[in-house]
């Protein structure tokens, strides 16, 4: 089975050698390494240029924002598996794609555990999101897989759709609630850490920010016909709250 990885930039020179090196460095043989650079001013191109004859595809030009460059390199993958890893992002071991290969058996798709790691120092884990297993009601008590460990299927793509550019910030989270709760496709899930996830996101930032991720989370109900219970977009910001927790083994 062929696995397509999705790496999507623009300005990463800080972080994407990291994110390079962790995909190149894996044991699976089969894999399709894709990158996608919003028009990068920075050393983000130099770097990828290091590592070109490891790299299938390299696409660089203005787009409409981090959920369009996922559907150029969902569009230009040839791989019958297909994750996505940011360039803040890299997988925690060298075995994460064999393993993810093995883990999926006949399954739609699959996911696993996360970790958020200081920017400079990513030995330090700031924040531990353990999945665990995914049942019917999940989404209506305000979980959601970590969307850098979810690997899905081409063929579930072209059936059922790409990234929602309505979305600016939660159109992962509407790819998945549509994927696994709507149409309700089969999954696995690997109950370990393969990614490792640089601090830095903006959407908890201030309340305001808070307040529109909450609304976008809404319109991803309503862009499926779906509706949640009245407490669930109040879960989702709280379960947050618990992988801090576990960071600091409570």
């Amino acid at each position: 089975m062929k696995i397509s990885i999705i790496t999507i930039a623009f300005n990463s020179e800080e972080t994407i050698e990291d994110t390079i090196k962790s995909v190149i460095a894996q044991d699976y043989d089969d894999v399709e390494y894709i990158i996608i650079d919003g028009g990068s001013t920075d050393g983000t191109l130099k770097i990828i240029e290091k590592y070109e004859d490891k790299i299938a595809k390299v696409v660089s030009e203005p787009d409409k924002g981090i959920y369009d460059a996922m559907n150029k390199g969902v569009r230009a993958s040839t791989g019958e598996l297909i994750g996505i890893l940011n360039s803040d992002d890299f997988y925690a071991s060298e075995t994460v794609l064999s393993e993810i290969a093995q883990a999926i058996g006949d399954n739609d798709s699959i996911y696993a555990d996360l970790v958020y790691v200081d920017r400079e120092n990513t030995e330090k884990v700031v924040r531990y999101w353990k999945a665990g297993e995914y049942k019917e009601d999940c989404f209506f008590k305000g979980w959601m897989p970590p969307h850098p460990t979810f690997f899905l299927r081409k063929r579930l793509y072209d059936k059922y759709g790409d990234y929602n550019l309505k979305l600016k910030s939660a159109a992962d989270y509407e790819l998945m609630l549509r994927m696994l709760h709507k149409y309700r496709i089969s999954v696995a899930y690997l109950p370990k850490v393969i990614t490792k996830m640089r601090v830095g996101g903006q959407s908890n930032v201030t309340l305001k920010n808070r307040l529109k991720a909450n609304k976008e989370d809404r319109m991803a109900w309503e862009l499926n016909g779906l509706e949640p219970k009245f407490y669930s977009l109040y879960l989702k910001p709280a379960r947050k709250i618990t992988q801090f927790l576990k960071t600091r083994g409570i």
